[in-house]
């Protein structure tokens, strides 16, 4: 059998988990890139459950993503709210931005793009 180079990992068994109040942001790194699956419960707030723990009132990471489930929102200080929806694909760029978990459905997306600096 020849070894192509194939890599498999799962969420299940990340690399590396950051534990967030109402929430977790697992990690897998692999072909030289970090992916992220973001999970946050109802009531998850970014500048109340994220920001405090990186010193920060707003996220300034840019994220490329896919919802997989439940609705969030990307708030802007211009007064910009997008709700983002299972099926979605997003990109965020690196402006300073709020999020909150929308209704009493969880939130999981993942992040292409970004992952490697959120909640840090």
């Amino acid at each position: 059998m020849i070894d192509v180079g194939v890599i498999l990992k799962r969420f299940e068994t990340p690399d590396e988990t950051r534990e967030l109040d109402h929430g977790s942001f697992e990690l897998v790194n692999l072909g030289g890139m970090s992916i992220g699956r973001a999970t946050y419960l109802p009531g998850w707030k970014w500048s109340k459950h994220v920001g405090p723990v990186v010193g920060a009132t707003r996220c300034h990471v840019k994220h490329v993503g896919l919802v997989l489930s439940g609705v969030a929102t990307a708030a802007f200080d211009d007064g910009t709210i997008i709700e983002l929806r299972a099926g979605d694909v997003f990109y965020i760029p690196p402006v300073p931005h709020d999020s909150w978990v929308v209704g009493d459905q969880p939130y999981v997306s993942l992040h292409f793009g970004g992952a490697e600096r959120y909640a840090r």
